[in-house]
């Protein structure tokens, strides 16, 4: 019965499949494909990458991952090199037992695309490759990563372990909005030290960033994911400011990484995003709080993504070498207090920025002497520089977080993320060097 079922449909997808030019054969195997019921053909989300299989051993460094991991066989006459869009919101199943058994998370085939999308799932495979984890899920925003991943894992009484120093959008969930949820939020330095007393049998979640926006303090990833297993907690750091090209925390012990893929990953500051990577085990909990809350990416984005990943490890390998050169410049202006670039011998954290990274990114900060109205003075003066919020894009960009990343914070919690009045972060794009530093001297004088 199933031979002839199978037969019958392989003749109507060959009467479909458009006779052009245009590679639409493999496209058409890759989606079709996906639809079988039973297990007969491998499912799409399992078997998207199965043309890279062959080329992808463990071996491959991060920038042919970057290209290659998750992609679709590129090889044959008339195949597409990039991934395609898939637009549709819904897709067709070929029986009522095939729903039924979508239903009953027996067949992985695509139904609605806020469960899944051939195109989102490119882009997982692709980051989950670039991270070292088994899965990953993709997300319309880097706080929809964050929000949705702590709300999978807690409930009422519980606690998390955070370091004080994080995003702003990230301090404010567990400051505002976890405790009308009966969440409560424990803050560590990123030191961590005495983090051992901040267990209690209601710890389920150690939730840390490294490096830190704004100011680029490190955790010591390798002792934070230890802890972690120690107490039974579920380990979870965004990783946005090192891309995976610099550091892979998955490495060191942790459960799931973060990152909001607006940022460094996509590069051109042109889509919002955000991104899960971790065990299949995490990451199909996390799909479902996803799917209950909404806020997945759109295939688009997804493309958009994928496109300026191909280009990160160059940019990134750019924009370190120019932050360095930045930072050594401003270290010496008279005007400037201190400069915060784990590059620097300066740093307090320098040499755990050996040890656990592979670059010392393309984000610093610095403190100048004259405080707010010096900072001011400053981002109205720069003419190379733009002043915009985000990071990680072509376009160097400058922030004065007391407006941006850490508005609405007491003097205190300021003080204690190491954010001064005067505090001016840089993203550092991929203009000359030399044109970047002449822009600082003149907004300097």
């Amino acid at each position: 019965m199933f031979g002839v079922q199978k037969s019958q449909r392989r003749e109507k997808e060959r009467s479909l499949t458009p006779q052009t030019p245009f590679g639409m054969t493999s496209l058409k195997k890759s989606i079709v494909g996906a639809r079988q019921f039973g297990g007969c053909r491998k499912p799409l989300r399992a078997g998207i990458i199965l043309g890279m299989k062959k080329m992808q051993p463990p071996q491959f460094r991060p920038q042919t991952r970057a290209i290659h991991a998750g992609e679709p066989t590129r090889h044959g006459v008339n195949v597409p090199v990039t991934s395609p869009i898939v637009r549709s919101s819904t897709f067709s199943l070929s029986s009522a037992n095939e729903l039924k058994a979508w239903a009953e998370g027996r067949s992985k085939v695509f139904m609605y695309t806020r469960d899944g999308n051939p195109t989102l799932a490119i882009a997982e495979k692709k980051l989950a490759a670039l991270e070292g984890g088994e899965d990953a899920v993709v997300t319309a925003a880097g706080m929809a990563a964050t929000s949705t991943t702590l709300f999978s894992f807690i409930q009422k009484g519980d606690e998390i372990i955070s370091t004080a120093q994080v995003y702003g959008g990230s301090y404010r969930l567990m400051r505002d909005f976890f405790p009308r949820f009966g969440v409560t939020t424990r803050q560590v330095e990123s030191s961590l030290e005495g983090i051992e007393l901040l267990v209690t049998p209601r710890t389920k979640i150690l939730f840390v960033e490294t490096p830190t926006n704004p100011t680029l303090y490190l955790v010591d990833l390798r002792k934070a994911a230890a802890f972690a297993k120690k107490h039974g907690l579920i380990s979870i750091v965004d990783n946005t400011f090192a891309t995976p090209m610099l550091q892979n925390p998955i490495e060191y012990g942790f459960d799931l990484v973060i990152h909001s893929v607006t940022k460094g990953l996509a590069g051109h500051s042109d889509i919002l995003g955000g991104v899960v990577v971790g065990s299949s085990r995490y990451i199909s909990v996390i799909r479902k709080t996803l799917s209950a809350f909404g806020g997945i990416m759109d295939p688009e984005v997804a493309f958009l993504l994928m496109r300026g990943i191909k280009t990160l490890g160059v940019r990134i390998e750019r924009q370190c070498e120019t932050a360095m050169r930045l930072a050594k410049f401003l270290e010496k202006h008279p005007k400037i207090s201190r400069v915060h670039y784990p590059g620097l011998k300066s740093h307090p954290d320098h040499a755990l920025a050996k040890r656990q990274m592979r670059g010392f990114g393309s984000m610093l900060a610095f403190d100048l002497k004259g405080g707010l109205r010096a900072a001011h003075r400053f981002a109205d003066r720069v003419r190379l520089f733009v002043l915009a919020a985000s990071l990680g894009g072509a376009e160097s960009l400058i922030i004065l977080p007391i407006y941006g990343s850490h508005q609405h914070m007491s003097k205190e919690e300021l003080a204690r993320a190491g954010v001064e009045p005067g505090t001016v972060r840089v993203s550092v794009g991929l203009e000359d060097p030399e044109d970047l530093i002449e822009d600082l001297r003149q907004a300097l004088r």
